[in-house]
This record gives C-alpha cells, sequence and structure tokens, in this order.
C-alpha cells in the first residue's frame, strides 16, 4: 500500500500544531537563530524501520532546505543496535523543534511494522495472510496501515466505502443472511464479506453466493469444519481473539486469511532517539 503525501501532510501539521503551539520556547532561547548542525535519528533496540519519510517530513515543515539522509529504507530490519537510520542537517532549531513529533511517528509506525512481522513470522509456511483491521488511530490510519504493510501484513478494507463487510449488528437489522446480502448485491458491485458466528451461518452464506466469509471468535475444530465446509467456494477470513501464541494453531486450519486487530490498538512504539553530533 502506498502512502501518498496528502495524510502525511494533514497528520505532520496537526502534530507540530499540538506540539510546538506558538513557538518552541526553549530552543529559542538556548539555539542561537543561525545555528546548524547535524543529528542521528537512532533505533535502539532490535525491530522493523517504518516512518522515515514521515519524520523527514517533519522537519521539512520547519525547514524546506533541511537535509535528510535515509541510512535504511521502511521495512528494514536492524538487529544491531543502537543503529543510524538516518542523518539531519540543517538549522538546529529545525532539528530540535521537530524532534520530538518526528521521533514520535518514527517509534510508532516501527513498533506496528515490528509487531507484523512477528505475526507474520509466526504463520511461515502455511497459506495464511496477516491482516490488519479499522481499530486504527483516528486520524493516523493510511500511516498505521502502511506500517502494517512494511512488517509483511496486508492491509483490510481502508474505510466503510471501499469494501462491504456485513456484521452481526447489520444482520440484526436486515433480518437474515440472505436478506443482507440482496439487499447489498442491489446497492453495490463490491464483493460481499459475511461475519458468522456459526457452521450454520456459514451455510447460509455459501447459498448466498458470497466471496468472502468471516468466521467470528470460532474454536479450532470450528475453522476447521468451515475449511472443508467451504472447500474453497469463498475466502476465508479468521477474527477475534488472535494472539501470538494462537496464530500458528489457527492459520494451520487451513483459513486463507487472519486480522489482528492488536497490530494497530496494542503495538508497542520501538525505542528511537536523536543526537546532535
Amino acid at each position: 500500500m502506498a502512502v501518498t503525501t496528502d495524510p502525511i501532510a494533514r497528520a505532520v501539521e496537526i502534530a507540530l500544531a499540538e506540539d510546538v503551539g506558538t513557538g518552541d520556547v526553549t530552543t529559542e532561547a538556548t539555539v542561537p537563530a543561525d545555528a546548524v548542525g547535524t543529528a542521528e535519528i537512532l533505533v535502539k533496540e532490535p525491530g522493523v524501520v517504518c516512518g522515515l519519510g514521515v519524520a523527514e517530513s517533519v522537519f521539512r515543515a520547519l525547514d524546506e532546505d533541511i537535509g535528510f539522509e535515509r541510512l535504511v529504507e521502511d521495512g528494514a530490519t536492524v538487529g544491531d543496535v543502537p543503529a543510524a537510520v538516518a542523518t539531519v542537517s540543517g538549522l538546529e532549531r529545525a532539528i530540535l523543534t521537530g524532534e520530538r513529533v518526528a521521533l514520535n511517528f518514527l517509534g510508532r509506525l516501527s513498533g506496528i511494522a515490528t509487531l507484523t512481522r512477528t505475526h507474520v513470522d509466526a504463520v511461515a509456511g502455511t497459506r495464511a495472510d496477516v491482516l490488519d483491521t479499522r481499530k486504527t488511530t483516528p486520524g493516523l490510519r493510511a500511516l498505521e496501515k502502511y506500517a502494517v504493510a512494511c512488517g509483511g501484513g496486508k492491509n483490510h478494507r481502508f474505510g466503510l466505502d471501499d469494501a462491504v463487510l456485513v456484521k452481526d449488528n447489520h444482520l440484526r437489522a436486515a433480518g437474515s443472511v440472505a436478506q443482507a446480502v440482496a439487499a447489498v448485491r442491489a446497492l453495490t458491485e463490491l464483493p460481499v464479506e459475511i461475519e458468522c458466528e456459526s457452521l450454520d451461518q456459514v451455510g447460509e452464506a455459501l447459498a448466498a453466493g458470497v466471496e468472502a466469509i468471516l468466521l467470528d471468535n470460532m474454536a479450532l475444530d470450528e475453522l476447521r469444519s468451515a475449511v472443508a465446509l467451504t472447500d474453497g467456494r469463498a475466502r476465508l477470513e479468521a477474527s477475534g481473539g488472535i494472539t501470538l501464541e494462537n496464530i500458528r494453531a489457527v492459520a494451520e486450519t487451513g483459513v486463507d486469511e487472519i486480522s489482528v486487530g492488536a497490530l494497530t490498538h496494542s503495538a508497542r512504539s520501538l525505542d528511537v532517539s536523536l543526537e546532535l553530533t
């Protein structure tokens, strides 16, 4: 998934407005206006780097002439730490004022990419892809889904307008699986995915000809039965209660995809820092 400059620019503008306010009092008091220097951005624990482009955008928003050199690319794994991943050169006021916002983005996105990579590695050799969800930080969805992709995961729907996922409350409102599918087909040509909580519902979804089925909080034996019942007629996504400890067992049931909300809602930021040299 490619991230355009628009979501980056919006996120950076909001973050700088929040952090800088009417001015960086400390930096303006201690750093001469014409002082120039160079700083290294360091990753201080093993993980997957993500967010260098966002960090660069932070500094360029404060000084369009800032120099920013990437020493690795997003998606790279660093193991020998601390590791320098970028250098920033230019006005020291811009470097120090942008430091925290740039590091917040880099640490957050690298943490998501790192957590995603651990889940992807856990299912290696199976047919299952690891997906993200819409459980993202408001306003940062594009960036966080980009981080999932950098970690080797795949992006589920971006929002409510680009894919159909009929969930339990939609089914209650529509009356039945068949009625819900018919109503969706009358409105859009998008592929239809139905959330199913039982094998009976899986059978109803297959009879309605849906393209995908979300198997919600099913036990391993139920997942295996759903795979056998479906027999390739629809894409199967396991969801609910997925952890790093059980994701391998879920993948080995034969499902096509496993969605993990924790990739974005529970990722811990990677430890990163900036040091003037």
